[in-house]
């Protein structure tokens, strides 16, 4: 019964026109195994979307290894590198690998399972302000934890960071080693998006509904930590102001589109619902009373369905899934994928692109890497710069073979 399901869904894809009444060209998606759930998309294209070859083989180099668990990369204005590793450290990086000393000054961190040391990424005027922001799990009372920001002066001689305060705090604390999100973006007006975690474990999953709360949800704040009065639901009474949109998992990846500065984030789903999401001010993004996957178990989530009135549908999803990391639009001309989403697969196991026309996604190839992919981030020259989520990390150069 499943693959006639999964069969009729693909033929619907192929065959019928997008809701916007543009016509979704038929071919096969990527191989990947078969869906794990039997729903079928919520319209053409929405998952298993036609696989595009763009004949790229990538030359891969290896510039650091022997990172610890490395979770992101923010490039520096002369080219070095800031690499977060989950313990705690953080790092600079040269072009040529030499990795320094840890920095000092950050706070301490929690490292149960998936926390540590997140998310790293300089403010819009680092050249002039040398302000640097980063996310972590904090250590909060009893034996609680939960996601936070904070930022700092990133000293000349890059050896330290100074003045350093915490601008946000992810609340209720929670005692869970799991799904602490994070990933931060500025807008174009210099608002920063925080993406969170819902914290995983079974009582803590339906806050990603309740608005008095930050699990689940993506949340906007100013530079220094207060309140934009543009918010959804600023003024709203138990509602915290902080929060843009609500209903998500575990977001892991955020960027800008390149045309319309819309926020687009990528999401950890569980079996058979990893979700490409366009977060736009207070709507609800359904987690978790609806959802295209099941628990890792095969049991069945909530009532079992991936269709609500009031509730938003994901942009794309995966089933089987690909555990993203971060994920990029492309903008660079080294590689022929100007406008293209590049995801780093944890599951994967490599890189995964995108085709995107308008808010669709109308493409899919995946380039096999044989390792955890967690960051991908676009270095001046259009070079695509990656981490591995490993014991012995490494930090790996992606340029078009030949």
């Amino acid at each position: 019964m499943r693959n006639l399901i999964v069969f009729a869904a693909l033929i619907l894809a192929a065959c019928s026109g997008s809701p916007d009444g543009e016509q979704v060209e038929a071919g096969p998606p990527v191989a990947q195994g078969e869906p794990n759930t039997e729903f079928s998309p919520a319209f053409p294209g929405q998952t298993r979307a036609p696989e595009r070859v763009s004949g790229v083989q990538l030359d891969v180099q290896t510039i650091a290894s022997g990172l610890e668990h490395p979770w992101a990369i923010a490039f520096l204005p002369d080219g070095r590198m800031l690499v977060t590793e989950r313990p705690g450290r953080l790092r600079v990086v040269s072009r040529d690998g030499a990795v320094s000393e840890p920095v000092q000054g950050l706070p301490a961190v929690v490292t149960p399972n998936q926390g540590g040391l997140l998310d790293v990424l300089l403010a819009p005027d680092f050249a002039s302000s040398r302000m640097m922001y980063w996310s972590y799990s904090e250590p909060r009372d009893g034996n609680s934890n939960g996601t936070s920001v904070a930022r700092g002066r990133l000293s000349a001689d890059l050896a330290r960071v100074e003045n350093v305060e915490v601008i946000f705090r992810q609340e209720p604390g929670w005692n869970s080693p799991l799904h602490f999100g994070s990933n931060l973006v500025f807008d174009r007006e210099g608002r920063l998006y925080v993406g969170l975690g819902e914290r995983s474990v079974r009582d803590a999953r339906p806050l990603a509904q309740d608005l008095s709360t930050h699990l689940g949800k993506v949340v906007r704040i100013n530079a220094d930590g207060s309140i934009p009065a543009d918010n959804p639901f600023v003024g709203q009474e138990g509602v915290r102001p902080e929060i843009w949109t609500y209903g998500m998992r575990n977001i892991q990846g955020a960027d800008l589109h390149p045309e319309t500065g819309e926020l687009w984030t990528i999401e950890h789903g569980p079996r058979g619902g990893d979700e490409l999401n366009i977060p736009r001010a207070g709507r609800n993004y359904g987690w978790p009373v609806i959802t295209y996957g099941v628990e890792y178990s095969g049991e069945t989530i909530g009532d079992g369905i991936a269709v609500q009135e009031g509730m938003e549908q994901p942009v794309y999803y995966w089933d089987p899934v690909i555990a993203p990391g971060d994920m990029h639009f492309y903008r660079g001309s080294m590689f022929p994928w100007q406008g293209d989403i590049v995801i780093a697969g944890l599951g994967a196991l490599g890189l995964v692109r995108l085709e995107i026309d308008g808010d669709r996604v109308t493409g899919e190839e995946r380039f096999p890497l044989e390792a955890r992919v967690r960051d991908v981030a676009e270095g001046d020259d259009g070079a695509l710069w990656v981490v591995t989520d490993e014991p012995e990390g490494r930090l790996l150069r992606l340029t078009p073979a030949g």
